[in-house]
Parts: structure tokens; C-alpha cells; sequence
């Protein structure tokens, strides 16, 4: 159902990224914002986002942004230029610009490829990435040499202590799909948790691949590209 809340035009074009509070004078005197179908005239007024077209298009994603990203290697989660090229390159700009921006949901480091969920909703992101919530991550894995069986009762067990962390890792379910290949269901979310996991007994990973967030599936979504989703496909 729509909001029959009233916001102020110069708020909600800040608020959603199109220009800051100040520039919003100038766009509605060049006519780009208009208000059922009536070029808006002062951007003080109230309207309901409903009859709010910029350019000619409603208020893109009113409500916020929840997409799901399938992230390419060499892209980090981070906005941290020193780090690199980020994931938010493949967004719409003005996702960045909205407040508050747009955001990963936990994760993945660049190396790693997949499933990555991108939110301006802060609660959504204390919700998923929250061990209390047990949301379950699927990592698809590729080994440098043979798997030993071994480790599927040693990450179920909840007793495999990474290095430098007290608490051991919570139960994982790992299952073997080949000779040098697996996925593992997780419910944390540690830093590096996959390799570190398979680097303490040995294992270097070489390929890492999330396919599955919760019950939301990567499926045939192309590479570098994203589409929306809701929360209760999560």
C-alpha cells in the first residue's frame, strides 16, 4: 500500500539521491520535478512520493533498496579506494548518494565471486548478518588437492577454533561433491571463515563461490549483474 505521508520535494530528492537540499531549487526551476503531472514550484511543498515523477519517472525504490548482485573477482565490498574497484561500480551512481547509502550485507572478499545482497535498510543488515538469526550461506569450494572426508565431522562439530578467535566456529554442514570440490552451509560470517576454515587443516582454497543466501539462490543470474528481490524470498 502506498504511504499517504507527505514529505517535503527538496527532502525526499536528497533523501533518495538525486541532488543535495540546496541543488533541488534549480532542478525544479529547469522543470524536472513535477507533482501530479504540474511542474513543482517550491521545494519546500509536501507531496506524497506517489505524485512525485523526476524527470518523468517516479521516486526510484521509495520503500529502499534490496538487491541481490551476482558479484564478479576483483571487486571489493568496500568503499575504501586504497582497496581497489568496488562492487557499488556496477550499481546506479545515485544509490551511493542516497541517505543512508546503499550497503553489502556482510561480505565477500575479492577474490570471491556470488551472491551478494546490497541494502540501504540498516536493519536488514543487523538482521541477516547476526549469528542469532542463523541465516544459512552457501560457499561452493574448490580445493588445491584432495579432501579428506575427515573435515565433514570436524565442521559439524562445532569444536574447529580458527586462529586468533576464542570461540570455537558454530556446527557447518560441509558436503563433499567430487574429489577436490564441496560446498558448506554456514551461519556466521567471520572474516575469511571459508578459507581460514579449510587453511587450518591444510586445504588452500582456490575457488569460492557463494551460491545461496538463506533461501534466496544466485540461479542464472549473469555475472556483475543484479535484479531485486524482497525480504521474504530471504
Amino acid at each position: 500500500m502506498a504511504s499517504m505521508t507527505r514529505y517535503r520535494i527538496d527532502q525526499m530528492l536528497s533523501r533518495h539521491g538525486y541532488c543535495s537540499r540546496g541543488e533541488s531549487r534549480g532542478w525544479l526551476k529547469a522543470g524536472r520535478v513535477t507533482v501530479s503531472g504540474e511542474k513543482a514550484k517550491n521545494p519546500a511543498d509536501k507531496v506524497l512520493l506517489a505524485d512525485l515523477r523526476i524527470d518523468g519517472e517516479p521516486i526510484d525504490h521509495p520503500e529502499g533498496i534490496l538487491v541481490m548482485l551476482h558479484k564478479p573477482a576483483g571487486l571489493v565490498c568496500s568503499r575504501e579506494e586504497r582497496e581497489g574497484p568496488n562492487v557499488y561500480s556496477l550499481l546506479p551512481e545515485r544509490w551511493s548518494r542516497r541517505n543512508p547509502p546503499i550497503t553489502s550485507v556482510g561480505r565477500l572478499d575479492k577474490e570471491t565471486t556470488g551472491l551478494l545482497l546490497i541494502t540501504d535498510r540498516g536493519e536488514l543488515v543487523q538482521r541477516w548478518t547476526s549469528p542469532r538469526h542463523k541465516v544459512t550461506k552457501r560457499y561452493e569450494v574448490v580445493s588445491d588437492q584432495d579432501l579428506d572426508p575427515d573435515l565433514v565431522p570436524l565442521f559439524a562439530s562445532g569444536t574447529l577454533r580458527l586462529p586468533d578467535d576464542a570461540d570455537p566456529c558454530l556446527p557447518a554442514n560441509l558436503v563433499l561433491t567430487g574429489v577436490r570440490t564441496a560446498y558448506l552451509d554456514l551461519v556466521e560470517g567471520r572474516y575469511h571463515q571459508v578459507r581460514r576454515m579449510f587453511a587450518g587443516q591444510g586445504f588452500r582454497v582456490t575457488s569460492l563461490h557463494r551460491s545461496q543466501f538463506g533461501a534466496l539462490e544466485l540461479g542464472d543470474l549473469p555475472l556483475g549483474q543484479w535484479r531485486a528481490v524482497t525480504e521474504e524470498s530471504i
